[in-house]
């Protein structure tokens, strides 16, 4: 829809103003003149994201009733707004905050970023693949946001960098497998590295071979383009003083393409499984983000990127490999993948990057899809400090999670006759819980870690107020907010 949304100044800009179903506007508020006129339009109603003209330069959009009102309803409000901007091909929007509202419920900040962060998600679109015969009405070249309240402003500027972590997370999703593999990930690292101050530093797979990473080696070895360890790291150049001794590390399963290797997936199961990097493309969207808002809290991101393909050099259901940490592990499904590379990327993480806490994130199980669908994604942790900056985070973004146990039973359930785990037990009972049982193998015991199963959330299989078909970028905003409240900032 724009191709750019920015804040800033611009002349002439469309004056946006709010109301709440059944209200009419107070003498001597703002805007009570194009208030008047809005209310005056037939069938104007003020439902959420409903729009009515109110002259040549004024807009009021409907709120809903102000019972009903949420920092969430109001990011979809601005989410609704981006159709009938484009419509107008309005290049410059002065917003006006609502008015009346509780202050310690609803402070200006909060409200604008989560306006901004509503309108630039929704106004992102895969349009990068157009080629002559597309029938896309062309983008708008660019939109400048702006305020008459000093933290509504502020706010909108903190949600366009979170906006911009989302959708560059969603971008690098969408790209499909003829053009993204490990490679190509790890030069947008690279890019984006350059562009934001990161430091990069890429184990190719050779190295990978000698630091005995099988799982990462074998999941990616029939594939022509190798896999890797893509590590991005954030550096603040000052830190709170809150954060002084902690490390943040953010872990996200990056399979470029999927095709279940040996067990392969039929009945054209293979389709979408370009997004079964959205775990590794969601944490580098939070890392953009994190940088943009120079958050004052070290954060590393390690991308564990395979391509699981078919070939002769391909690992096969039966083999036994032997992990970074040294558990040898008995391969009963080549379609478990993830939980392989996202294993020698804990195990390096833990002995490597001295975390103080690790966040995982991956499309790993279809057993939480059965569990949750895509209202929410499936979150295991058994650290409560960690769990509840996970769960605030959540709850502030409107991002659901929803936690599920990780007990002994369930790491027992994962012991091999023949090696010391399997990396999935044939007999499919707590399908989900299976990967996280797996994944704590090759995490240091007293680590605060989470591990986060976002398959059903992940992609949308269908349009909404928020989002175009495709990627979602899922818990970018969360990380960001988890990171951002840890900090202080």
């Amino acid at each position: 829809m724009y191709r750019t949304i920015q804040t800033g100044t611009a002349a002439k800009p469309l004056q946006l103003h709010f109301t709440f179903d059944g209200e009419k506007p107070p003498k001597g508020a703002r805007g009570s003149a194009a208030l008047g006129v809005a209310l005056s339009v037939p069938g104007f109603k003020a439902e959420l994201g409903e729009c009515a003209p109110a002259g040549a330069r004024d807009m009021v959009m409907g709120l809903g009733k102000r019972s009903d009102f949420t920092v969430a309803r109001f990011r979809t409000a601005a989410a609704k707004l981006v159709r009938t901007l484009h419509r107008r091909e309005v290049s410059a929007l002065a917003v006006h905050a609502p008015e009346g509202l509780d202050k310690r419920r609803f402070d200006a900040r909060t409200l604008g970023q989560a306006f901004a962060e509503g309108l630039a998600v929704a106004a992102w679109r895969v349009d990068f693949f157009d080629g002559t015969a597309s029938k896309r009405p062309a983008a708008l070249a660019k939109l400048v946001l702006a305020s008459d309240d000093t933290g509504f402003a502020e706010g909108m500027e903190d949600g366009l960098h979170i906006a911009g972590g989302v959708n560059h997370a969603r971008r690098l999703g969408a790209t499909p497998p003829n053009i993204c593999n490990p490679e190509w990930m790890a030069r947008e690292a690279r890019t984006l590295g350059k562009k934001l101050g990161l430091r990069v530093k890429v184990i190719e797979f050779a190295e990978a071979q000698r630091l005995g990473m099988g799982g990462l080696v074998n999941v990616g070895q029939g594939s022509e383009a190798k896999p890797r360890l893509i590590i991005v790291e954030y550096r603040p150049r000052k830190l709170a003083r809150s954060c002084r001794n902690e490390h943040l590390v953010l872990v996200g399963k990056t399979i470029t393409y999927d095709t279940g290797g040996y067990s392969l997936k039929v009945n054209n199961g293979m389709v979408g499984m370009k997004y079964d990097k959205s775990g590794g493309t969601n944490v580098l969207g939070a890392m953009h983000a994190i940088a943009s808002m120079k958050l004052p809290m070290r954060v590393t991101a390690v991308l564990p990127a395979a391509e699981n393909m078919v070939s002769g050099d391909s690992y096969r259901p039966d083999d036994i490999i032997t992990m970074h940490n040294g558990i040898t592990v008995e391969v009963t499904n080549t379609d478990a993948e993830g939980r392989l590379v996202l294993a020698d990327a804990l195990s390096y993480a833990c002995e490597k990057l001295a975390p103080t806490a690790i966040i995982d994130m991956a499309t790993l199980t279809g057993g939480v899809v059965v569990a949750l669908g895509h209202f929410s994604a499936g979150i295991f942790c058994e650290d409560d400090a960690l769990r509840r900056r996970v769960e605030e985070a959540s709850e502030s973004t409107g991002e659901r999670v929803w936690r599920l146990p990780l007990w002994n039973d369930h790491r027992e359930y994962m012991r091999s006759p023949c090696a010391d785990i399997l990396n999935s037990n044939p007999g499919r009972m707590a399908h989900p819980i299976q990967g996280a049982a797996f994944l704590s193998f090759f995490v240091e015991p007293k680590m605060p870690w989470c591990h986060i199963d976002i398959a059903g959330v992940a992609s949308s299989e269908s349009g909404s107020d928020q989002f175009v078909k495709g990627p979602t970028g899922w818990g970018v905003r969360t990380l960001v907010e988890l990171a951002r409240r840890w900090s202080g900032a």
